[in-house]
């Protein structure tokens, strides 16, 4: 019978986790769009950031008197609490793209929007005033990002910043690693069924991995040892090019069907036998802005029959066996390297929990839903295993914060490019990748 649910059977013995669902903070289910525009969900963030950092503020500088830019007087040293806005040179304008469509000169695209003159403002409900100083660089900073400011007013009017306060890693509730045996769990992003890039062989062999079709009895005791499969993002590549807004013929139809099915097909081989989640990324099918909701699920009738496939949103949050894991399909990351530098993707993950916030530069650069009373990426609960997709390159490091919180930082790099996957412990946090390569001779 159609949506029926199929208990999963099969010969491996593998071992069970406790799976906990956290995602209802970005579910857009009650929300009720009335026309409203973005300032109320940075009305939003700013509350709530700063009635965290005025409880902050007495233990690091409590001799310091806080005001509001309105209330600034020159010369006098105190703290203001505020939006950081980036004034950017090269910042992408819509009026440009509409310039160049009626341009024979076409606009030089960056990678990096980066410049020498960039300069910061802090904005509150009072005013907003511009940042001096070298305390606060603007190559590390983005729109959006909340912070408390100790400085004085110059006779310039500019606010010259002589330390800053950031929220810091949220509390964390203690893991319960008290499993001494291994359970594992797979990350898997950018598989891309359909694109040029994607090889269905490297994808099948996967599979075959994790079900404990492939290898010898030792590599199928490995397999029985993987509790859990996390799809990041980016699954699929649909040929736009057929999306013109003229009615499809019948094969352009089967064309625009055929990834999905594909990836169907095999995400039913891993539902038979292993819990799998999957998210939505910026290429599949879903809505664009952020947090993205569930995939449909009839999009994958062979998948959906199970009941250990769950279409998840992105951001993505849940527990296993106490563990907890959130993660992103990677544009929130992605934004931040357009409008901010740093090492590597790790130190852009670092900051987002430095700052409380999954997604600083929405609504700002990044599309996200106009909340009007909630700011759902704002982090009050610190991860144990924060997890981003679709990157250029695999990266892990063990994050600290100042009360003890320990944080395994994970980028997963693009399957579709370089046949990785990450593999989890949840009983000690470690990781490590698999590499499935597959090779033809012309």
């Amino acid at each position: 019978m159609a949506g029926m649910e199929i208990d999963t059977v099969e010969n491996l013995q593998r071992k069970q986790s406790t799976y906990q669902y956290l995602d209802e903070t970005f579910e857009i289910q009650n929300e009720t769009y009335r026309g409203q525009q973005y300032s109320q969900i940075y009305f939003a963030r700013l509350h709530m950031m700063r009635t965290l950092l005025y409880s902050l503020v007495t233990h690091w500088k409590p001799h310091v008197p806080v005001c509001t830019v309105l209330g600034l007087e020159e010369g006098k040293e105190c703290i203001i609490v505020g939006t950081l806005y980036k004034h950017m040179k090269l910042k992408p304008c819509i009026l440009d793209e509409y310039s160049k469509e009626r341009s024979a000169v076409p606009l030089v695209k960056h990678h990096n929007f980066m410049h020498p003159d960039d300069h910061l403002v802090l904005e509150d409900e009072s005013g907003r005033v511009k940042l001096g100083g070298t305390v606060l660089s603007p190559s590390v900073y983005v729109t959006g990002v909340v912070v408390a400011l100790h400085g004085k007013e110059t006779g310039a009017g500019d606010f010259m910043v002589l330390d800053v306060l950031e929220s810091g890693l949220a509390p964390q509730i203690e893991p319960q690693l008290k499993s001494r045996e291994n359970k594992y769990v797979v990350f898997i992003s950018g598989v891309s069924a359909g694109s040029s890039l994607s090889n269905p062989l490297q994808f099948q062999l996967l599979v075959d991995h994790i079900t404990g079709h492939l290898g010898d009895e030792k590599e199928q005791g490995i397999a029985a040892e993987i509790v859990h499969v996390v799809i990041a993002g980016n699954s699929v590549e649909i040929p736009l090019g057929l999306l013109n807004g003229q009615n499809l013929a019948s094969k352009d139809q089967s064309r625009l069907s055929e990834p999905v099915q594909e990836l169907d097909i095999l995400l039913t081989q891993i539902a038979a036998g292993v819990p799998v989640d999957i998210m939505p990324g910026s290429n599949d099918p879903a809505n664009f802005s952020l947090p993205q909701q569930p995939l449909n699920r009839w999009l994958f009738p062979g998948s959906r029959a199970y009941n250990t496939f769950r279409s998840c949103t992105n951001p993505h949050c849940f527990e296993l066996d106490g563990v907890r894991i959130l993660g992103t399909s990677g544009q929130n990351i992605d934004d931040l390297k357009k409008y901010s530098e740093g090492r590597d993707g790790l130190e852009f993950m670092e900051r987002t929990l430095k700052w409380r916030h999954l997604a600083p530069t929405t609504p700002n650069t990044l599309g996200c839903y106009p909340f009007t009373d909630r700011d759902p990426f704002l982090i009050e609960s610190c991860p144990h295993v924060y997890f981003v997709g679709n990157q250029d390159k695999y990266g892990t490091r063990i994050l600290k914060g100042s009360e003890r919180q320990l944080v395994r930082l994970i980028s997963i790099p693009k399957f579709c490019n370089t046949g990785m996957v990450v593999v989890l412990n949840l009983r000690n946090l470690e990781c490590h990748t698999l590499s499935f390569e597959t090779q033809f001779s012309s």
